[in-house]
């Protein structure tokens, strides 16, 4: 708890997972046409591959971070080009989307600028200065976020095999 009385909310284990394109408030009716987009680039990427953890971070500064989350050493090129291929796709079926840059990263807090999350992040950060961790990417997943009252939590709509 920081000096303001808010709390740095740290991500639940069961929704840990790497964000390709966040599309925000999404009507029913365009759900089932993420999930194609979804699909057709899943489909046509190259098998599983592997993600190395190293290192962390805040964003988007360590003074009055919004978020902390650890860094990738591999697996950032292949993330990369499943979010381009999936922009196209949603952008191809009329998406207008936001032209933010991808920066592969796991979230693993979110501070929203409170006071305790500067210290938080600092002590991320030398704490994960050796981190080496490794999992296989084998799918994508399309999710609908549900926020607020407690923790988020992220309902799997679709989920696709990485061919």
């Amino acid at each position: 708890l920081g000096p303001d009385g808010q709390r740095v909310r740290w991500v639940q284990m069961e929704g840990l997972h790497m964000t390709l394109r966040f599309l925000g408030p999404t009507r029913a009716d365009m759900v089932d046409a993420v999930g194609a987009a979804v699909e057709r680039c899943a489909g046509a990427t190259a098998g599983p591959f592997e993600i190395r953890i190293d290192g962390a971070g805040t964003f988007p500064e360590a003074n009055r971070p919004r978020a902390l989350w650890l860094g990738l050493r591999e697996g950032a090129l292949q993330l990369g080009q499943l979010a381009t291929a999936l922009t196209g796709s949603l952008v191809e079926a009329g998406w207008v989307l936001e032209e933010r840059a991808f920066r592969p990263h796991l979230t693993i807090a979110r501070t929203d600028g409170v006071h305790a999350g500067a210290e938080a992040g600092r002590h991320l950060v030398a704490a994960a200065a050796d981190l080496d961790l490794a999992f296989s990417a084998d799918r994508m997943v399309l999710y609908r976020s549900h926020l607020g009252r407690g923790p988020a939590r992220y309902e799997a709509l679709r989920s696709v095999p990485l061919r």
